[in-house]
């Protein structure tokens, strides 16, 4: 891919270009002490991050052996979300190596972006507070869209608020930590790189080849450094 024809460099959220983990963390051992339990470790807690509220709080049911049932997962989803909505950036951050990459897109005039399955009104004030909110160029959340990842409907939307064709899919850039993540990209045509230092299972962990990304990077940096290879040329 030639510099000239990266038009726009899309992110998943959590765990791709935002470290989010520690403050699911604290909400989890939080939750547990108030109810008299015993917290899963906070490695194990990380590797559900990105598949949403309610795999964390099933892993705190299922480490408590506490009944799983729809009713009880949502109910303690919901006291999970109010208290990451209180309380949602006490220790997240943006990669410290992507900080840099954002400035430079910048500079170059290049629209970054962010497509994720975290709710809106979370998104938002995530970004609000990390001061992100006016430099990301879209932002599209599962709110928006009938059809969530690994839909491809989230990445077209986005190149919609973009003013990009579909024509031009193949000089987008998406990255993300979880197979629906690179399902998505690819089924939009776009060039996929999987965020293996992003929050995955080791179940996953020796699979990755299987999603069929383009490219895989194993740190922040790498993805710094794919950009800059030869590959791209860009940074």
């Amino acid at each position: 891919m030639a510099p000239h024809d990266v038009k726009a460099v899309l992110f998943d959220l959590d765990g791709t270009l935002i470290d989010t983990a520690a403050d699911f963390v604290r909400i989890i051992k939080h939750m547990a002490a108030q109810n008299n339990w015993q917290a899963p470790s906070d490695a194990a807690i990380r590797e559900q991050v990105s598949a949403g509220a309610a795999a964390m709080v099933t892993l705190l049911l299922t480490h408590n052996q506490q009944p799983t049932s729809e009713a009880q997962v949502q109910q303690y989803r919901q006291q999970f979300l109010d208290a990451y909505a209180a309380a949602i950036c006490v220790d997240s951050h943006v990669f410290s190596e992507l900080s840099p990459l954002l400035t430079s897109l910048e500079t170059r005039g290049t629209p970054w972006g962010i497509v994720t399955n975290k709710p809106r009104y979370l998104a938002e004030k995530l970004l609000q507070v990390l001061n992100l909110q006016a430099r990301c160029a879209v932002l599209v959340c599962p709110d928006d869209v009938n059809n969530t990842k690994p839909d491809p409907e989230p990445m077209y939307l986005a190149l919609e608020k973009l003013g990009l064709p579909r024509g031009i899919a193949n000089s987008i850039i998406y990255v993300g930590d979880h197979i629906r993540d690179i399902q998505a990209g690819n089924a939009a045509g776009m060039v996929t790189v999987l965020a293996a230092y992003g929050y995955i299972p080791p179940e996953d962990s020796a699979n990755l080849d299987t999603w069929q990304a383009d490219y895989v990077v194993q740190t922040p940096k790498a993805l710094v450094d794919l950009l800059a290879s030869k590959q791209f040329d860009y940074l």
